[in-house]
């Protein structure tokens, strides 16, 4: 039976979800994270009572009480801070649906599915018994559950073959609440989803390929991809000597009398190489060029794209990074030669966007476990959730999750507007993109050890899932360019595109007049817009402040109150702490932490 807070007592064995008090500047500051009787219950009369009296007290000893339910039977769509921006996008009528994936993500069976598949990681085969090259990653049988509903409910390339409104808010949602299960799944899902805008720039390829890559049926193997019911894409870019500064990759490819071209070189990561095709980077002669690459070719012979070995990774561990050799790999070119760059930027962007709602998925469960956690769990006399300082912390928690949540989802919404034809929210999105993606995608590591300390000792063991949320959480801020990468290119787009600099100031221009500390927040940055001085040396704070702006902006227009006012007094108006849990007095953070309960499926 799935147990909820409202049917789970505090008494209910739970041995996967024990967790110690928390510390107050009392006088303890740590408790043992497994249950031990308290120092009265070893001292009654019982205890030293004969064989019947003892047998007794032993017993009690065994007793587990003041445990937490396991998280289990919530609905994680039924987040407010999503729902409204879902509605504000146009795509209110996804939502039925995005319940339905809401209450599969807070399920017991999905959760079987994300710890089993990261248990169990990918192993490479690279021959069989016979000794022929093979080439083939093996995955526990729960990773494809995991990808078929991510498939099924079309989380990859679906909304562009969408014609309805807020195709692509829609999709961030869904994603959004899915990666709330697993997320090492959701980087080829991800990719899926960032192919097609690049393989648009060959039509012919992008005709034959995209009905397959946003088919809704997730078909694994390796077969020719035409003959397949659905696709999977995955990307491969970075080298060993040149990781982000892709312009020095040495792979070669040389064109063949069929118009094909043959590709030479290593790949330093490949992100699901198991994927039925890759986008790649190689020097053609008339210079870096963006390539298709199948792992089938039309003969139904394999193409030689040699597994080396996969990546042992910090976090991500149920989804395969592979080192590859192309020896002579048969690839197709996407664009013109010597524009690879630019074929393939916007699916760095897309996948961009992804990282961000990535970011903001995983706060949102950080905080959602805290609450939960808080809510059930008592020390010194009361609930953890009625401790002045811990409501201090899960009232920070819950802000900067929602600040996560908003602003990518108003950067889903401006992907909807931008395709449409809208050129400001192209604009917007353009520099948006790079700025969210530095400051979201940052905050996510700190925001996860934040909430895994709610959960005192047990939050460090392996069953309470804290761990796997805090060893994934880097990841997103290091794909698809580390932080300097992300905040120089947001300087870029503002020096090579000064228009970008005007929509995203209109944008913050939206709130003007609604609240005196992001005024003047806004009029600060407008400064530091304005002074050319040691601007590169500066990058990092300046892009914080932009995406410290376009949060407090969003959030005075659309956000809860509460949240908003939280928001401003702290990360604009300059009163708060380094950590988290260090808000001003004076706030309403019983509502806050609110927004965060976990609502029964």
């Amino acid at each position: 039976m799935t147990a909820t807070p409202d049917t789970t007592t505090p008494d209910t064995p739970t041995p996967d979800a024990t967790a110690p008090a928390t510390a107050t500047p009392t006088t303890t500051t740590s408790a043992s994270a497994e249950p031990t009787p308290a120092a009265s219950e070893a001292a009654t009369p019982e205890a030293a009572a004969p064989a019947s009296g003892a047998a007794y007290a032993a017993s009690r000893t065994h007793e587990v009480t003041n445990q937490v339910p396991l998280p289990y039977g919530h609905d994680t769509a039924a987040d407010p801070a999503l729902l409204a921006a879902l509605h504000r996008a146009g795509a209110g009528w996804a939502e039925t649906e995005l319940h339905e994936l809401g209450c599969l993500a807070g399920s017991e069976q999905a959760a079987e599915w994300g710890r089993l598949a990261n248990e169990h990681p990918p192993v490479l085969r690279t021959h069989d018994r016979f000794g022929h090259r093979i080439d083939e990653v093996e995955f526990h049988p729960y990773w494809h559950e995991l990808m078929r509903t991510a498939v099924g409910h079309g989380l990859h390339a679906t909304p562009w073959r969408d014609d309805r409104p807020g195709a692509h808010a829609a999709r961030a949602a869904k994603f959004f609440v899915w990666s709330q299960v697993e997320a090492g799944h959701t980087c080829p899902i991800s990719m899926t989803y960032a192919a097609v805008p690049a393989l648009r720039a060959n039509p012919a390829l992008a005709a034959e390929l995209e009905p397959l890559l946003a088919a809704t049926e997730y078909d694994f193997g390796l077969r020719e991809p035409h003959g397949k019911r659905g696709l999977i894409a995955g990307m491969s870019m970075t080298e060993k000597q040149g990781g982000s500064d892709v312009r020095t990759n040495t792979t070669t490819a040389t064109p063949q009398a069929d118009g094909t071209y043959r590709l030479t070189g290593h790949k330093w990561f490949t992100s699901a190489p198991m994927s039925d095709l890759f986008l790649t980077l190689a020097q053609a002669p008339g210079g870096l060029s963006c390539f298709m690459l199948p792992r089938v070719l039309p003969d139904g012979t394999r193409n030689r794209l040699h597994l080396q070995r996969l990546k042992d990774k910090l976090g991500n561990k149920s989804n395969a990074s592979a080192e590859v050799e192309y020896d002579g790999a048969v690839g197709r070119l996407v664009g013109e030669e010597g524009r690879g760059v630019r074929t393939i930027i916007e699916m760095v962007n897309m996948t961009r966007l992804d990282c961000t709602v990535g970011a903001a998925s995983g706060m949102r469960l950080g905080a959602t476990r805290a609450v939960q956690h808080a809510l059930h769990r008592r020390a010194f006399g009361k609930a953890l959730v009625d401790q002045p300082l811990m409501r201090n912390v899960l009232a920070d928690l819950v802000v900067e999750s929602e600040a996560a949540t908003t602003v990518a989802m108003r950067l889903a919404e401006a992907t909807d507007r931008a395709l449409a034809g809208d050129e400001t929210e192209a604009l917007l999105r353009r520099l948006g993109l790079a700025v969210a993606k530095y400051w979201v995608c940052k905050r996510g590591p700190a925001h996860a050890a934040e909430a895994l300390e709610c959960l005192g000792g047990n939050g460090y063991v392996e069953e309470s899932g804290m761990p796997r949320l805090y060893r994934e959480a880097p990841l997103v801020s290091i794909w698809e360019g580390s932080g300097n990468v992300a905040a120089l290119d947001a300087l870029r787009a503002m020096a090579k595109h000064p228009e970008t600099v005007e929509a995203f100031l209109g944008e913050l221009d939206a709130a003007a007049g609604a609240d005196r500390r992001l005024d003047a927040a806004v009029a600060e940055l407008r400064k530091q817009l304005t002074d050319p001085s040691d601007l590169e040396y500066r990058t990092r704070r300046l892009v914080e402040a932009m995406a410290l702006a376009f949060q407090g902006s969003l959030l005075v227009r659309h956000g809860d109150p509460a949240v908003a006012d939280a928001f401003c007094a702290s990360r604009l108006g300059g009163d708060h702490g380094a950590a988290f849990g260090t808000l001003p007095a004076g706030l309403d953070a019983g509502a806050i932490i609110d927004r965060a309960r976990p609502v029964p499926a």
